[in-house]
């Protein structure tokens, strides 16, 4: 089955995607799910905004149909873009330099409204892509040291839609990717604050990452993720603490990372990498059942 609208073809995959999106984020309300469905999609105008009205039109036609439920309506929240000011508080601190061992134990805490804003800044001035307004499902973490010194800011975020190495590795069809795309998770920001010069930190960080966030993922969205996925801008990295954590490289891609879509990054090279979180997490994937386990007992 295929659905022509707003001058665009939906092929069944990417209408068994839409169907997907509104029962497993169905938590996020309509907007969101409008949000994310473009993004997957690359439904856009040519500015680069997403077609959040179009996708939300088709929804509900698609839910009139009888195809998808939508969940009721709410707001999520401001609309348009955020403007993130800075202050004093993101400002460089005393220079952070010591072993690994000496910062342990690390915590990875989820940011709560009073550490919204701080988290924001910090994104906005140090990392080369600055601060959007995640799309989706999303986690954002701040990363301490045992004495209480703010080390690392993380977002996790909803996967791409399509990446063909990625895809390739995982062996799904298009239907399968559809089905099965929810349980990947995307590292979209990754941020050791510059006053931090510790060796092995960010290696130490991702490790730490991949036991936590899973169980945090289920909590807030009642499913556990099956991979996690990143793209490393090559012309200024080489994913040398991805590898350290043992993330697998799987090619590259010329296509733009998940949140650097206003960004002047297009056409940049990026580095696939992804860490399987289950010993059979490609099979999984490609599972026409629900695929989704306990990290407890991956066999």
């Amino acid at each position: 089955m295929a659905i022509t609208f707003a001058g665009r073809c939906f092929a069944s995959d990417e209408l068994a995607l839409m169907r997907q999106a509104a029962t497993d984020y169905a938590g996020l309300g309509i907007t969101e799910i409008s949000r994310t469905i473009c993004e997957w999609l690359d439904w856009k105008r040519p500015n680069g905004r997403l077609k959040n009205h179009e996708c939300r039109l088709l929804l509900e036609r698609l839910q009139h149909q009888g195809l998808l439920t939508l969940p009721d309506l709410h707001h999520s929240g401001r609309r348009g873009p955020r403007t993130v000011t800075t202050d004093t508080r993101s400002d460089c601190q005393t220079p952070i330099q010591c072993r690994v061992g000496d910062l342990e134990p690390l915590r990875l805490a989820l940011i709560e409204n009073s550490d919204s804003a701080l988290w924001r800044q910090f994104i906005q001035r140090y990392h080369y892509l600055g601060c959007r307004v995640p799309v989706g499902a999303h986690l954002r973490y701040f990363v301490y040291s045992a004495q209480g010194r703010t080390l690392a800011c993380l977002l996790w975020t909803s996967p791409a839609w399509k990446m063909a190495a990625r895809d390739r590795w995982i062996g799904w069809n298009p239907d399968q990717r559809a089905h099965n795309l929810q349980f990947i998770v995307n590292n979209g920001r990754f941020l050791i604050l510059p006053w931090v010069r510790v060796k092995g930190l960010a290696s130490t960080i991702l490790a730490r990452s991949a036991r936590q966030l899973p169980h945090d993922w289920c909590q807030h969205y009642g499913y556990t993720p099956l991979l996690l996925e990143t793209l490393v801008d090559v012309t200024r990295f080489n994913g040398t603490c991805y590898r350290a954590a043992n993330w697998i490289a799987l090619g590259e891609t010329t296509g733009r990372g998940r949140m650097d879509r206003h960004h002047k990054a297009f056409g940049t090279l990026k580095r696939i990498f992804v860490l399987p979180l289950h010993r059979r997490a490609q099979q999984r994937l490609c599972a026409t059942d629900h695929p989704n386990v306990s990290l407890t007992n991956a066999d």
